[in-house]
């Protein structure tokens, strides 16, 4: 073995300082950052704080969670909004049972079945049907299932028009959770002879299921505050309806709107609280989805080694 004098030293790298030209331009860039952060933030901090304020009163009552409107006359301030609250978790449930399947299954058409022309289809009619106000989500329901169906106004048909709202927000956030799965993943069970369908179940959706399930909380969180929907399509009620199909029942936005007609204090306390109480139960959905997404969160070959 040889060695080979360098007959030239090798000359190290010389880091130019940088010109304070570079660093005015970092500056203005780093403060109209700050600063476009700082305005965006205002605004929210300051709704926030107005809600508290004006609503706190209301929700720290022990019987604001516990007791219905049911009796209590517009000038009283008693009761609560139990019957509100149990209405808007009711009429988001049924729309989650109706939505998930769908914007799941539509999803995995997508991803894995999707290459020819109904795949371009499915996909362009989820990115109009993102963009459909809800008072339009609404009134195509109204029009359908209760001018053209005969069916009552009611919890259901409110749903219906939510589960419209919910579809595409679903669909994208499952195909794009989808579509992080490696594909190596796929073709190693094809090649150990697993069929498609039971590859898709037991290895693509326990790795994408904590993105899955913080999408469709995030599509509950997005579709819980719509009011048009329970303007159109469902009446109010001072009183907890335990019946879906029929009769009126009231709902958070609902009340909101109802109680905006009441020229009394109780409620101008009432409408506040209500809103307060709106924004604790988004609040409580998206930190449950990051919490799950937290806590699932694994390495992507562990769901396939187990499977």
């Amino acid at each position: 073995m040889s060695t080979e004098t360098l007959r030239e030293p090798v000359k190290a790298t010389v880091v130019e300082p940088v010109s304070m030209r570079r660093k005015i331009k970092n500056h203005i860039a780093t403060t109209l950052f700050f600063t476009s952060f700082g305005v965006a933030l205002v605004p929210l901090v300051w709704v926030l704080w107005v809600v508290i304020e004006r609503g706190g009163y209301a929700v720290t009552r022990s019987n604001w969670w516990t007791h219905s409107l049911r009796g209590v006359l517009p000038e009283e301030f008693a009761g609560g909004v139990y019957h509100a609250l149990y209405g808007t978790l009711v009429q988001a449930g049924v729309a989650s049972l109706l939505a998930v399947p769908l914007g799941l299954m539509t999803a995995v058409l997508l991803v894995e079945y999707g290459s020819g022309r109904l795949a371009r289809v499915t996909t362009f009619m989820v990115d109009v049907l993102a963009g459909v106000p809800s008072i339009v989500a609404a009134l195509f329901i109204f029009s359908l299932w209760i001018a053209t169906l005969g069916f009552q106004q009611s919890a259901f048909a409110v749903a219906l028009a939510l589960v419209l709202l919910m579809l595409p927000v679903v669909v994208r956030s499952t195909e794009e959770m989808l579509r992080l799965v490696p594909d190596e993943l796929r073709e190693a069970s094809y090649a150990l002879g697993v069929p498609k369908w039971k590859t898709i179940v037991r290895i693509v959706f326990p790795i994408a299921m904590p993105g899955v399930v913080s999408g469709i909380l995030l599509a509950v969180a997005r579709v819980i505050g719509e009011t048009a929907p329970v303007l159109v399509l469902v009446g109010y009620s001072r009183a907890i309806n335990l019946d879906v199909f029929h009769g009126n029942m009231a709902s958070l936005p609902l009340l909101i709107y109802t109680e905006l007609t009441n020229p009394e204090h109780a409620g101008f306390l009432r409408i506040w609280g209500a809103a307060l109480t709106l924004i604790i139960i988004v609040a409580a959905i998206n930190l449950v989805a990051a919490g799950f997404r937290f806590l699932t969160g694994r390495p992507r070959g562990e769901s396939f080694t187990r499977a």
